[in-house]
């Protein structure tokens, strides 16, 4: 993998800097406390997603100057996959004492919401959050919840631009989402807006499961779609390996907001993976161990978004990268 420019999160992240002096301070605060942090989520810490966003939040601990089982424990309320258990695991985690419950996914905000009204919970790129009623505003959000957002509004009609790049003038593309998603229907509306006006013609398809993404695929080749733009969800992220094959397997040029898309063998990936997000999430963790109060942290957003290109699917799809493309993506992989 060849990195091409310096990474610039989100908004906020200055204060990471200087935050590198803290954690000594935060444990002088609260001597002897070892914090709980929770994670709640639909999917197993078996699977590949979830040994990623595990592996970035421990990073981004370690960068802060903790140490796991010193300063902080990380418990796990996972659903394997039975959606209607995430109610259970988040008590579960509240009867564990968690100090904080990190959450990437609505079934499982929902969850940690029905469950805790006074234990802080984390976002982890999140789409329209506020629009979703998950905080009031993105610079009060009120309440028990803040942390990271994702801003669809400015990677979705980037995405259709980079696809319509390697694609025939009049090709359709596909546009593949979990309507139970947070955001879905705003998420769609702008890019069925962006469609028009760049004169894409765009096919909207939902996958709710493994045998909904497996049939959507089947559909969309069928119907001589050329490639797919693939909405944010933990489902998918979720079912990542399997997606990639059903692209390849079907010859698809396909791109997703998480460039943990390309690394896997997808074609493109513009925007930010939830491991990334994850990462980021361990500056809040930070600040709420400090003393701050979840309503008076602000949620931020990605202010600059990496393309990852892989040259490998390329080579296997029979597709030409553009040098315009190879020049704007800040990763290739060979």
């Amino acid at each position: 993998m060849i990195r091409r420019r310096e990474f610039l999160t989100v908004l906020g992240c200055a204060t990471a800097a200087s935050s590198l002096l803290w954690p000594i301070t935060a444990r002088a605060q609260v001597a002897g406390k070892v914090w709980r942090i929770g994670i709640l989520r639909g999917a197993s810490s078996r699977e590949a997603s979830s040994i990623e966003n595990l592996s970035a939040l421990q990073q981004g601990m370690r960068d802060l100057g903790y140490v796991e089982g010193k300063d902080f424990v990380i418990d796990f309320g996972e659903a394997n996959g039975r959606w209607n258990a995430l109610v259970d695991k988040a008590a579960e985690l509240a009867r564990q004492k968690a100090d904080m419950i990190l959450i990437s996914e609505q079934a499982a905000f929902d969850a940690a919401r029905a469950t805790t009204r006074t234990i802080p919970i984390i976002m982890l790129g999140m789409v329209d959050p506020v629009g979703s009623g998950f905080v009031t505003s993105l610079a009060r959000p009120g309440g028990n919840v803040t942390g990271l957002a994702r801003s669809s509004d400015d990677t979705a009609p980037k995405q259709l631009d980079l696809l319509a790049e390697l694609l025939p003038k009049r090709a359709r593309i596909a546009v593949l989402g979990n309507p139970a998603a947070t955001g879905y229907a705003a998420v769609a509306r702008i890019v069925q807006s962006a469609a028009q006006k760049a004169g894409l013609s765009i096919v909207h398809m939902e996958a709710r499961n493994l045998r909904e993404i497996e049939a959507a695929f089947a559909a969309i080749a069928r119907d001589g779609v050329q490639a797919i733009l693939i909405l944010p969800t933990a489902l998918f992220a979720q079912n990542r390996p399997r997606m990639v094959e059903l692209a390849l397997n079907y010859r698809l040029p396909t791109i997703s907001s998480e460039r943990e898309w390309a690394r896997a063998g997808g074609l493109m990936g513009y925007g930010h993976g939830i491991a990334e997000f994850t990462r980021q999430a361990a500056t809040y963790v930070h600040k709420i161990m400090r003393g701050a109060q979840p309503s008076d942290l602000p949620v931020e957003q990605p202010t600059r978004f990496p393309l990852v290109i892989n040259r490998k699917t390329a080579a296997a799809l029979g597709l030409t990268i553009t040098p315009n493309l190879y020049i704007f993506a800040e990763e290739v992989i060979e």
